[in-house]
This record gives C-alpha cells, structure tokens and sequence, in this order.
C-alpha cells in the first residue's frame, strides 16, 4: 500500500477511500468528546450553576488521559466478532450511545452527582473508542499520506463538536433538555454504520501472545527507538504543544453566554462559521501539510493557534457583537484545528505499526492530560474563589479572579513553552518533513 501511495498524485491522495474513512473516524471520535465538553457544560450553565462546578466536571475528561492503560488489553484480545478493531469500536460505540442518552433523564440541579459519574462512564467509553480509531487509522494510512489524513480526522473532528455545540444548543431554545440528549446521541449511529462499513486491517504484526507481552514491549519499543531523553522531550512536547489553547476553550460555551450571546446566537451563527472555516481552512491546512510536512506545519500552525487565543481577549472586550463573534470564531477554528491536525501527524510519526494501540494510546493520553483539569483552572482564573466555595475555598482561601480578557491572554502565555520545544522536536528541515 505504500509504494502506491507514493505514485498517487495530489488529487488522487485527497478523494482517496482512506480520506474519506479519516473523516468518519474523526466524527465519530469527536461526537462524544464534545458532547461532554460543550453540551453538558451548556445545559449546567443554563441552569445557573456556577462556573467552577461546571469546571469540576473537566473531570469527566480524566479517561482520555489514562486510556494507556487499559489499551494492552484491546491489542492483545480480539472479540469473536468483526475483528480486533472493528469489534471493540462496536461495542465501545453501543456503549456510549446507551450512556448519553441516560443524561435525558436526569436534573441539573439536583442529580449532580450522578450527572459527574455518567460523565465518567462517557469518557471511559469515549477513550476506548479513540484507542481503537487512532489505532486503526495509524494501521490503515502510509507513512506519506500521515499529514493529510490526521487533517482530515482533525477537522471532522472538529465539525463533529456542531452537533452538541451546534444543533444542540439551538434545539434547546426551543424543546427540553431530555429531547436535546436523545437527537444528539443518536448521531452516534454515524459511527456504527462506519465501523459497518470499514475493512479490518491486514495488520503487520502478530496479536501479542500474553497481556504481559501487550503492556511492555510498546512501552520498550519507544523508548529504545530514539532513547529514554529523547522520549521524554516528546512527551513534555505533546503536553505543551496545545496547553494554552486547551485552557483558553475549556469552558468556551459559557463565555459566550456571559459575554451576552443566546444560545440560538451561538448555536447558529458561530457555528455555520466555524465549519465553513474549518472546511476551507482544513483543505488548505491538508494540502500545506503534504506540501511541506509535518515539521514546518507545527511552527506555521502553531503561530495561528496563539494568535486565535488573543481574539477571544478582543470579543470580551467588545461584547456581543455577532460580526466580531464570528472573525473570533472562523479564526479561532482555522487556528487550533489546524494545529490538533499537524500534532496528531506528529504524534502518529513517533509510533511503531506493530504497537499503534498502545503507544498512540500513552502519546494521545499526554495530549489530552490538560483537558482534564482546564476546566477548573479556568474557572478559578476567571472567577477567583470566594467564601461558600466549598473544597476551593477550603483549598485556596480568597482569590480575586482575573476576569475573561486577562484568562485569555495568560493562555497566550501559557502557548509559548510547546513552541519553544519544536527546536528540538521538529526542527524546520528536520527529517520528518515529506
């Protein structure tokens, strides 16, 4: 498959079958993702409770950043149906379809516990569903094609968050939050039919012949291959690399509700700019990544994505401007999709085929430790903690909060340390350049 990929040109690469499996995949995996990061924030927000609650419930995120260890488990056993891929996507899909649409049934105010605990049921099944999908797009792409097609997945990715973020939000203006749970899981059948329709990959290496064998030769492998300092500064970039955009969207929804936008406002206007942003932007983002490489694509993305930080400061300033909103919004999504798209080139570039669950599971997993806590940072940033803050104030004490404009202008700050490791990542003539 690689050697004729080679020989495909530029046109044959982007309307390829595997680009068009790129871009259900990254629907598919980023549906629930933004079900928990945009939705479930949105409906708590709407329902009055305060910004560093809905913050906590960054928590439910914690799976994405610990799937490393239970990915062993999905290389080395395979179900007695559709394949060692294809079947653990089915399930984990089934799976998360059943537990979104148990938040129907719930109330904000009262069942807060249990909404956190659903949470966490969501974004377990989520992160064994991405385990899969990054394993098997890493499997099913040529060493060529690993630009363009994590570009692809990036910014349908992306579009997947219009659902919940999008759709959902408008829906809510106009029926119950219970009927707005259920229309936006049910797109989770996008991705069941996907995983239907895909092949199980020819892959080159055997099933591992113990758990034992699944959990340590992938973690030996990276380590060996460019050495354990080497492996370290990878990690630490993959963690830096996004962090200040990370925080910076964390709890992007309820800005643009106490900036002064309706949801309808937000669901349609921001939204239909967003796409048709994403769409153009991540169509010349894919073309300049396969032009240029992998290496020159995360200092260029990089650079735009602290940009598009700065123009959140600027709409907080403004107010709810709705021109202004959407220049925020289209620059803000060609910015940091562009940029998840060239790191998840990158990241698939540092894994070996014969270990891509696990050793994309730990890479990805790093990606995604902020995520975790961003949520509560962002709100104790924004807000500050005050008496009656329960565990924060017990915590921290008082705190004046910083308000919107300076949050997003420390995020701006908080971008420069993963800029400053592509010196030692990925160089401008480095070697992983197409």
């Amino acid at each position: 498959m690689i050697d004729k990929a080679k020989k495909l040109s530029l046109k044959e690469v982007l309307l390829n079958k595997r680009m068009m499996i790129c871009i259900l995949n990254g629907f598919t995996s980023g549906l629930p993702l933004y079900f928990l990061a945009q939705l479930i924030p949105a409906w708590l927000r709407s329902e009055q409770v305060d910004l560093k609650t809905i913050g906590f419930f960054g928590l439910v995120l914690l799976p994405f950043s610990f799937k490393y260890l239970w990915a062993p488990f999905l290389d080395r056993y395979v179900p007695p149906f559709l394949g060692r891929r294809r079947g653990w996507m089915l399930i984990s899909q089934i799976l998360l379809l059943m537990t979104m649409v148990i938040l129907a049934v719930l109330d904000a105010k009262i069942d807060t516990t249990l909404i956190l605990y659903t949470g966490l049921a969501i974004g377990f099944f989520s992160a064994t569903q991405d385990i899969v999908l990054d394993a098997y797009r890493r499997e099913l792409l040529p060493d060529e094609e690993l630009g363009l097609g994590n570009s692809y997945y990036a910014n349908a990715y992306r579009v997947s968050g219009f659902i919940p973020g999008g759709l959902g939000l408008i829906l809510a203006d106009y029926m119950p939050w219970s009927a707005v749970f259920i229309i936006v899981s049910c797109f989770m059948f996008v991705g069941i039919l996907h995983t239907f329709w895909i092949d199980e990959q020819v892959e080159e290496a055997a099933v591992p012949q113990s758990l034992k064998e699944a959990v340590i030769e992938p973690f030996k492998e990276f380590f060996k291959r460019d050495g354990f300092k080497q492996g370290l500064l990878i990690i630490l970039f993959i963690f830096f690399y996004k962090f200040g955009d990370t925080i910076a969207t964390t709890l992007i929804t309820p800005f643009y509700l106490d900036v002064g936008f309706s949801k309808s406002v937000i669901g349609t206007v921001a939204k239909l700019v967003g796409i048709w942003s994403m769409l153009i932007g991540g169509f010349i983002g894919g073309i300049i990544m396969f032009k240029i490489g992998i290496n020159k694509s995360l200092w260029v993305f990089g650079f735009v994505q602290m940009a598009s930080i700065l123009g959140f400061a600027v709409l907080n300033e403004v107010g709810p401007n709705v021109m202004v909103l959407s220049a925020v919004i289209g620059f803000e999504y060609l910015g940091v999709g562009l940029g998840s798209a060239a790191l998840m080139g990158f990241i698939a570039s540092k894994t070996s085929k014969n270990f891509t669950g696990t050793q994309l599971a730990l890479l990805t997993s790093i990606f995604a430790i902020p995520k975790s806590f961003s949520g509560i940072l962002a709100g104790i940033i924004i807000e500050g903690v005050k008496p009656g803050d329960g565990i924060f104030f017990r915590l921290l004490g008082t705190m004046d909060g910083f308000g919107y404009t300076t949050f997003f202008l420390i995020c701006t700050v908080l971008a420069v340390p993963g800029m400053f490791l592509l010196f030692w990542m990925a160089p401008w003539n480095g070697k992983l350049d197409n």
